[in-house]
């Protein structure tokens, strides 16, 4: 587990990991970790860098490094068996430090180089130098030594976090036991235990002097809690030590006094971590208040490293995404990310490089996958988001004013996002950005659509199925949204199919699932609704078929009301509503009709009957009646065309025949009219791929050619017989695209496409089939036949003959009893008779009889039963196939036929002519525009776009909530039924636990006992033998000295002495700075002091504390006791030093801190105090100083204040007045002694805005040694000082 944290963490941020740099221990563990990792890699790119800190003088055979010259690499070579005391380097690091100090064989020499290190990497920015940001470090503790404790203090000091590993041994464990206590209970006493515990070998070594020491620093390294992070595998919290090392990093930031940098950094260590959950818990707290703009960098590197769960809570915690996408070439840098998928690399391929790619590269190869006839998802704009712009002006019906208004930009960052997350074939980017999108169902189709288009194009399989399955992933977001569109309202649901959408190149949610083959989408009633309302036109959907049949042959009928217009309907249902509402009104009194319209209804006009010519032509102009003309009028072609070919081909043409021809031209027209007129707006060259694309387009060009060829045939009186033969082969495929007429039956329809379906296995089987038939036909016809040059008779034996034998026609030439020299010519001479084969001298076949025969029987075998079972399994597999599928992919299908008989000319062929003049006559001569139906494209007005965009939303959110209620049901489920197994297994392991409980008790029941009461019989003489050890010792003592009694405890772990002589007023609040291991600015030592004995009333007679003044030369040490020192002592127990230290004077230091506020502005809301720069601390402070006996202010305010304001407030401290003392009292400084100590007097004074001296201090305050800061929790102060500042905020009454 900590090999695989460990390397993960480098990995993935790119560590240094810095270590002891031997080989023992954790040093070892760390080496073979990396030693592991190289193996599997071996990129150099991928190498970590693990530096080793070891002590020049413990490092065995070093003297191998040791080189005049210079030697890269050195040549050093592990020898562990020979090491002794010593410790050989680990030469899986990559780099060392050896630190020097003269020393042979002492370790811990390099902590010190060790811990500044540390400090000046944590110390140096990452990244940007303007951010703040700095590198983290993180401390890992793995079992340790003594030193190792050392090197924890040193590291947590330099405010460095420590990951401790519970149950890897030594002092790590010894730290875990202790980390949850409180400071109260880490005694000295407990401390003996656990090394006892821990250290059983090395226990024996310890004396009691040490123990005191490293009490107090594992009290020190608990007391920094913030910066102490236990890894305990036990509670199952955590999968990895990586985990576990970004909490502490999280966990340190959050409790520190950094700015907000800090925060910005963790982040990206929780993105490069991917632990979303963490960040979620750690850093996305309730306390915390984020702006979009604060999140959009790591926004953008969670994008980038395609971190879906951080993605999301990103947007949860207030990522905006059209202020994140607003920034300037935020999504063009997305697109120039190194390409991993087929998109980008096609892209930058054809743009050269990934970095030149801009977003119209990007429009265009959208556009290529989309199809030509949408428009720019990305216009030429300039730089910055790109702006998408409803052209007003081009579209019909504006008025000259809504023309003339600056376009408005159709901004959906959600769409921007979802498709660059689409082109990269991510599935959970996608989803969540679809989330985002506005106009959802558009986005899912485009997405189908796109993804499609691609996987045919990739070249991996793997990743062609995965873009597969995610566009059928999207099909199912477009059929779920619609489903509940058209469950909630059937009108509006319809105008979301037809729809033009901006943010998709004004294209429509129809067209785009017709264009990516989304049948199940087609297929869906609301779809079919939808088509089958434009399939009947102005006729209401319910009119039986034989009342259209009968209105076309009476047309009267249909103005008596045998036939339903909707438009009858919808008025009968309006007029319906107005009664039901009179109703209401007579009934309630009140007037409710102005409530009644809804703003989707509001505009739309009232709905009044039809008129007789409106009747009449929306009866003709309806596709399900152009339908019935045309078959009807097909049907007559084919009879005319029957029989002029079987009665009527005359020399010269007849009248029949000329308007067969004038019926053939009509066709003509009406395919050239298709093929050209592009009402959609695709373009010639899409148009023309879509027409050849339909197998009956391809059908109607082969067969309207043909009869042309046959035409000009019959016109050449030499080729009248050869024109007759094109005709009726002609015949034949305008027979068979009399199919097509049945592709609009339900029942027909299905059984059309599996007849298609079959037709192509015939072609893959008859490839099969003609292999067996050439090659027994030529093997059968060489045979038998001996140069036969005749042509035609070659392909009748060698291909006609064995393909017949396969429908059972078995040749008879193959066997002597039924030759009959008769039926054949001998030397070929006779062209209606095959050549004899060869014969014998008595007129007999020659060929081996046995030989052919045997030819057949296998030709018959694999021919008819081998190779037509398979055809027949094949027709059984197809039709299965298709049957399972037929009905949606008829309906998938029936689309075409509406759409060409919804644009077709209302007179059926050949009055088609008539209409074709019309409309050449009107587009070409008098160059009006053809009026633009909306049955498949309607663009709507901003104000009904916006509205029907909403709803949509709306449904989205509800289908949603439905997939994600189902998806939890089944969740429930399959975990009730996991609950269930789980508890059956609980319950019989249970049952075999008590068994062996049972069992063990009855076996061990009697020696436990026993073994407990000689355990404690073992502790009490051991604590007896210390005590008679220590009383001889003080016997035998010359000078009569008396020594520190040996620390006994009891079972409870408590001491003897310590906690019980506390004072109850003194187990808390112990001062910590004054108790710190290093004086501040010496090289002295303070005696370790826990804290359990810092007051004096606890005995402590191993308490030697060293002496420092800073007068004396260098730093003198006397431990000789002074009556004078005697007499002053520090109030607030031991500090392990005695003497003056670094103060003036033994006893209290007198020192006074000014606070001088005041309001920012006239809004009163923020209170300021002035603070200037320490440079010995290299932080801000109060400005104050020491003061002498007299003395109200320090003089060194002077240099901060202006003197008139200086001697101001010395008068109002005189005079008792504005001036307020918030506190005076001893102060926890690191300069204190148990002799000299700092005692301080905190004093306030407020500036009005309308006092003299603002002019003054303000221009104090722009300096860089002077500066006005926020009364805050944030002000980065000492803890003494921010104490007094949290004074200054509740005497204001402002929060802190």
């Amino acid at each position: 587990m900590f090999h695989r944290g460990l390397i993960k963490v480098a990995q993935i941020t790119g560590a240094w990991i810095i270590t002891g740099g031997t080989h023992t221990g954790v040093m070892k563990l760390v080496g073979q970790a990396l030693r592991d990792y190289a193996l599997r890699n071996s990129s150099t790119k991928a190498q970590i860098v693990a530096i080793g800190v070891a002590t020049w003088g413990t490092v065995h055979n070093r003297n191998a490094l040791v080189d005049p010259q210079g030697c890269f690499p050195a040549n050093y070579q592990m020898d562990v068996q020979g090491q002794g005391h010593l410790s050989c380097l680990d030469n899986n690091h990559t780099h060392f430090l050896l630190v020097d100090d003269g020393t042979h064989g002492r370790y811990g020499v390099e902590i010190d180089l060790r811990s500044r290190l540390e400090k000046l990497i944590s110390q140096q920015p990452l990244g940007n130098e303007e951010s703040g940001v700095t590198i983290p470090v993180v401390c890992v503790v793995l079992d340790g030594g003594p030193g190792t404790l050392n090197t924890i203090c040193n590291a947590m000091l330099n405010g460095t976090p420590c990951v401790i590993l519970e149950g890897s041994g030594r002092i790590a464990d010894v730290i875990a036991q202790v980390a949850g206590l409180p400071l109260i209970k880490v005694t000295i006493s407990l401390i003996h235990q656990l090394m006892k515990k821990f250290f059983s070998l090395e226990y024996d070594n310890f004396s009691n002097l040490m123990i005191i020491e490293w009490t107090k620093k594992i009290q020190d390294i608990i007391r920094m809690s913030h910066l102490l992070t236990v890894f305990r595998v036990s509670e199952g919290k955590h999968e990895d030590v990586d985990v576990a090392i970004l909490q502490a990093l999280l966990k340190a930031s959050r409790t520190s006094e950094s700015p907000g940098g800090e925060w910005k950094r963790q982040l990206e260590l929780a993105i490069a971590w991917n632990r979303a959950d963490i960040a979620e818990t750690e850093i996305f707290t309730e306390e915390s208040q984020w702006k979009s703009a604060d999140l959009h960098g790591a926004m953008f590197s969670a994008l980038r490293g395609h971190k879906h769960q951080f993605v999301s809570l990103l947007l949860e915690n207030g990522v905006n995404l059209k202020e994140f996408l607003q920034e300037e070439n935020t999504l063009n840098e997305l697109y120039k990310i190194p390409p991993n998928c087929s998109f980008l690399r096609k892209l930058a391929k054809r743009v050269g490089q990934a970095t030149d790619i801009s977003m119209t590269h990007v429009s265009e190869e959208v556009r290529h996958l989309l199809g030509n006839y949408t428009q720019h998802l990305y216009p030429s704009t300039a730089s910055g988001y790109p702006v998408l712009c409803a052209l007003s002006h081009q579209l019909p019906g504006k008025s000259q004013e809504d023309s003339q208004r600056p376009c408005e930009p159709h901004r959906d960052p959600g769409r921007d996002l979802f498709l660059w997350a689409v082109v990269q074939n991510d599935k959970e980017l996608a989803e969540i950005a679809w989330k985002q999108c506005r106009d959802c169902m558009s986005a899912a189709l485009a997405a189908c659509k796109i993804l499609m288009k691609m996987a045919v194009k990739e070249d991996d399989e793997d990743e062609a199925e995965n873009m597969q399955e995610l566009a059928n992933h999207y099909e199912e977001h477009a059929i779920g949204v619609f489903s509940e569109c058209y469950n909630c309202d059937e009108e509006r649901a319809q105008k979301l199919l037809v729809r033009a959408s901006p943010s998709w190149g004004k294209t429509t949610c129809l067209r785009l699932a017709l264009r990516a083959h989304a049948k199940s989408f087609v297929a869906q009633s609301g779809v079919q609704a939808y088509l089958t309302q434009i399939w009947c036109g102005e006729l209401a959907v319910d009119n039986p078929v034989w009342r259209v049949m009968i209105c076309m042959l009476f047309f009267p009928l249909i103005y008596t009301g045998f036939l339903t217009f909707r438009r009858d309907e919808l008025f009968q249902k309006e007029t319906r509503k107005s009664e039901e509402m009179k109703t209401m009104e007579t009934i309630t009194e009140s007037t409710l009709r102005t409530t009644y319209k809804t703003p989707d209804h509001a505009s739309q006009q009232p709905v009044v009957p039809l008129s007789c010519w409106s009747r009449l032509v929306g009866f003709y102009d309806s596709p399900l009646v152009k339908f019935c003309w045309n078959s009807v009028s097909y049907f007559a072609f084919l009879f005319l065309f029957a029989v002029v070919l079987m009665m009527d081909f005359q020399l010269l043409p007849s009248a029949g025949e000329l308007l067969l021809d004038i019926w053939v031209l009509s066709l003509v027209c009406e395919e050239v009219r298709q093929l050209c007129h592009d009402h959609d707006g695709f373009g010639f060259h899409t148009k023309a791929s879509m027409y050849i694309q339909d197998l009956w387009n391809i059908l109607d060009v082969l067969s309207i050619t043909i009869f042309i060829a046959g035409l000009v045939c019959r016109l050449i009186p030499q080729f009248l017989y050869l024109g007759k033969i094109i005709l009726c082969i002609d015949f034949i495929l305008f027979c068979i695209r009399l199919m097509a007429i049945f592709t609009i039956s339900k029942t027909l329809g299905p059984k059309i496409i599996i007849v298609r379906r079959m037709m192509m296995d015939v072609f893959f089987f008859m490839f099969l089939l003609s292999i067996w038939v050439v090659a027994y036909g030529v093997a059968k016809q060489g045979i038998l036949i001996h140069n036969e040059n005749r042509l035609d008779w070659i392909l009748r034996g060698a291909v006609y003959e064995p393909y017949l034998i396969v429908f059972g026609n078995v040749p008879t030439n193959i066997d002597n009893a039924e030759f009959d020299i008769k039926s054949c010519s001998i030397n070929g001479t006779d062209p209606l008779k095959p050549k004899c084969p060869v014969l014998n001298e008595n007129q007999t076949p020659a060929f081996p009889e046995w030989l052919t025969i045997l030819m057949l029987c296998v030709y018959l075998l694999f021919a008819n039963i081998l190779l037509l079972n398979l055809l027949i399994a094949i027709f059984n597999f197809t039709f299965q196939v298709v049957q399972d599928n037929t009905d949606r992919i008829w309906k998938f299908q029936r689309f075409q036929l509406i759409k060409e008989f919804h644009s077709r000319p209302a007179a059926p062929p050949p009055f088609f002519l008539l209409c074709h003049l019309y409309l050449f006559v009107k587009g070409m001569v008098l160059w009006r525009k053809h009026q633009k139906r909306t049955e498949f494209k309607d663009e709507l007005p901003p104000a009904e776009e916006e509205e029907l965009l909403s709803w949509e939303a709306l449904m989205k959110n509800q289908y949603l909530q439905s997939s994600q209620r189902e998806q939890s049901q089944r969740q429930q489920s399959q975990r009730e039924q996991s609950q269930s197994v789980e508890r059956r297994i609980i319950d019989i392991a249970q049952k075999v636990t008590t068994t062996n409980d049972r069992l063990e008790r009855e076996e061990e029941g009697s020696s436990a006992a026993m073994e407990k009461r000689l355990s404690r019989l073992e502790e009490q003489v051991i604590q007896s033998a210390k005590a008679l050890q220590w009383i001889m010792d003080n016997l035998k003592s010359p000078d009569n000295t008396v020594t520190e009694a040996p620390i006994l405890f009891t079972a409870d772990g408590e001491s003897s002495q310590g906690l019980r002589n506390m004072p109850e007023k003194d187990k808390d609040g112990f001062h910590i700075s004054a108790r710190q291991f290093q004086y501040p600015n010496t090289k002295v030592v303070r005696f370790p002091v826990p804290e359990e004995k810092v007051p004096w009333e606890v005995s402590f007679t191993s308490y030697m504390p060293p002496h420092y003044a800073s007068e004396d030369s260098g730093d003198y040490v006397d431990r000789s006791e002074s009556e004078a020192l005697d007499n002053y002592r520090n109030p607030g127990g031991r500090t392990g030093m005695r003497g003056r230290g670094a103060l003036s004077c033994l006893g209290p230091n007198l020192n006074v801190d000014l606070v001088l506020t005041r309001l920012r502005d006239s809004k009163r809301s923020v209170l300021e105090f002035l603070a200037v720069w320490d440079e010995s601390q290299a932080a801000w402070a109060l400005p104050g100083g020491p003061v002498q006996s007299g003395e109200n202010l320090p003089v060194m305010l002077m240099k901060v204040l202006d003197q008139k304001l200086y001697e101001t407030i010395n008068t109002n401290i005189k005079e008792g007045t504005k001036v307020k003392q918030v506190f005076e009292g001893y102060v926890d400084d690191s300069r204190n002694t148990d002799n000299a100590w700092v005692e301080t007097t905190v004093l306030t004074f407020h500036l009005d805005r309308t006092s003299p001296f603002m002019d003054t201090v303000s221009s104090h305050g722009s300096s860089q040694a002077v500066q006005w800061l926020e009364v805050s929790g944030k002000a980065q102060l000492c803890s003494n000082q921010r104490d007094n500042l949290r004074l200054i905020a509740k005497l204001h009454n402002i929060e802190f």
